[in-house]
């Protein structure tokens, strides 16, 4: 069993969670997805923490980290990253993002080539607006659409963990949800920010001008028929991408780093035999 290490850090502007093995290897950083927790790399991190160190921070919005007013650009996200990467004292690493986390992989790999062996991303398509349309912090949604009509806080944690199942297509997303679940003075309700989450939604743009700027090894990996990456995006994604190595899952399950662990670590040990061959 490998030993996981909790920590605060204060970057410029927020103060970051993340998790982090210690171990004295070459380094994995994991980014999840929207609405998630560094908790969702655990098993990639009891996987892997032998041979890397493993180091999965929460997003500002998102977790145990700080929630700020802010725009919620990947940008921004990727700006963190790297600043934690700098924190830290890291100058070499391998990034691995899921969904919202690979966007944010992706912008960190375009900004920071020198730092970034190898890219991987998770079931993340790169279409969006042209344009950004810039919404002021004070005009923010109170929520973002996904969550928006949830009856938050629920009563109890049953009660969430009831709603979760009856609206969440699978056990995977449903423990996804669960693993931010708080309890307040209110009810239970969600550790990330719905306003960030809306701002980060309503921020997005296309970023294939991104995947065009990178040219390390890149691993795509989409969920069989996926609905976040379809044919077409993901055609295109290996298109823009120089040097790509393409799977697909057996499931459709949009957390593919989660549903089918033993075909996902087959990929990801290719991949990283590459990453340390090139």
């Amino acid at each position: 069993m490998i030993n996981i290490h909790r920590h605060t850090i204060q970057l410029r502007d927020v103060q970051l969670f993340y998790l982090d093995t210690h171990t004295d290897a070459p380094v994995i950083l994991c980014l999840h997805g929207r609405y998630g927790r560094a908790e969702t790399w655990y098993d990639f991190m009891q996987q892997y923490g032998e041979r890397y160190r493993i180091i999965a921070p929460e997003h500002r919005g998102h977790g145990l980290s700080d929630k700020p007013l802010g725009s919620y650009t990947a940008e921004e996200l990727a700006d963190d990253a790297h600043q934690l990467l700098e924190a830290l004292g890291l100058t070499s690493v391998i990034v691995i993002g899921h969904s919202l986390g690979g966007q944010v992989a992706a912008y960190l790999t375009a900004a920071h080539p020198e730092k970034v062996i190898s890219l991987a991303i998770l079931d993340k398509a790169a279409f969006g607006p042209d344009e950004r349309v810039w919404i002021p912090v004070e005009e923010l949604p109170d929520a973002d659409p996904v969550t928006a009509d949830w009856p938050l806080p629920f009563m109890s944690r049953a009660a969430a963990e009831q709603y979760l199942r009856e609206t969440q297509d699978t056990e995977i997303s449903c423990q996804y949800f669960m693993k931010s679940l708080v309890e307040t003075e209110e009810g239970v309700t969600f550790l990330f920010s719905r306003q960030a989450m809306a701002a980060n939604i309503l921020h997005n743009v296309s970023w294939y001008h991104i995947l065009e700027q990178i040219t390390c090894l890149t691993l795509i990996v989409r969920a069989h028929h996926s609905e976040s990456l379809p044919d077409e995006e993901w055609e295109k994604m290996k298109r823009c991408l120089s040097c790509v190595m393409p799977y697909e899952m057996t499931t459709e399950d949009h957390n593919v780093h989660l549903s089918e662990p033993e075909l996902f670590y087959r990929y990801v040990d290719n991949f990283l035999k590459v990453s340390f061959n090139a």
